[in-house]
């Protein structure tokens, strides 16, 4: 059995698991995103951070949609790679005082939690597609090209000025 909850035996058993990892991922970022805006300092990545808690409460309404398509019951399976990236991103912003540099920590935090969303989703919409699921790819690239741009907004506010603040 391994490190799944239960056998994996073909492509579909491994597409299912994975969409029960991203949606137990995108619950506990919905949690997560509301300790970030209220940490955050700069206005604009507090703004930010909550846009991202809209887009990830329609992450979590499309991968039910999948669940829905594929019928398949929506649950999601304790995912430790989001657990710990989460809890490092705790420890490390309650580690900081200055405020210019948990801004920067808190950037950093939420790449990591972008990149790993983004491994997923681009996992799940290549085994859509392989499984002739071209609707569930569909709905999962919408949610991709949105993780990809929040990627990109956080390196853009990075870059043009809270680094250089906490320098």
């Amino acid at each position: 059995m391994g490190f799944f909850s239960k056998d994996i035996k073909t492509l579909n058993d491994l597409f299912v698991h994975t969409l029960q990892d991203i949606y137990y991922a995108e619950q506990q970022i919905e949690k997560s995103l509301p300790k970030m805006v209220e940490k955050a300092t700069d206005p604009d990545l507090k703004a930010g951070f909550e846009e991202h808690l809209e887009q990830t409460r329609e992450h979590i309404v499309r991968l039910e949609q999948v669940f829905e398509i594929h019928g398949e019951a929506v649950k999601g399976v304790d995912c430790p790679a989001i657990d710990g990236i989460l809890e490092e991103a705790d420890d490390v912003s309650g580690d900081v005082d200055d405020k210019q540099v948990l801004d920067a920590a808190l950037i950093a935090s939420a790449q990591a939690v972008e990149h790993y969303e983004m491994t997923r989703y681009g996992t799940l919409i290549a085994w859509a597609k392989e499984l002739g699921h071209e609707d569930s790819a569909r709905i999962l690239a919408e949610t991709l090209e949105e993780e990809r741009a929040t990627d990109q907004k956080l390196t853009e506010m990075a870059e043009s000025g809270v680094n250089r603040q906490a320098a």
